[in-house]
């Protein structure tokens, strides 16, 4: 088996009905630019507040990737 290397970057992707939909987008809209998307690892999680009501939902990922050499 080659020997691989793989990239990671974060993203923060938002929605305003669930953290798990601002995890999704996230990735959806790396997977539009980047190929061979691996591993999505969420480390962080939090909501935007208006008016004393959740407004968005936002959620850190860290998306990994193969880098081509």
């Amino acid at each position: 088996m080659p020997e691989t290397v793989y990239k990671i970057i974060e993203l923060v992707g938002t929605s305003t009905e669930s953290w798990e939909k601002a995890a999704s987008n996230a990735v959806a809209k790396a997977a539009e630019s980047l190929r061979d998307l691996r591993i999505a690892e969420i480390s962080d999680l939090d909501m935007q507040i208006k008016d004393g009501k959740v407004e968005a939902y936002r959620a850190k990922v860290k998306v990994s990737f193969k880098f081509d050499t």
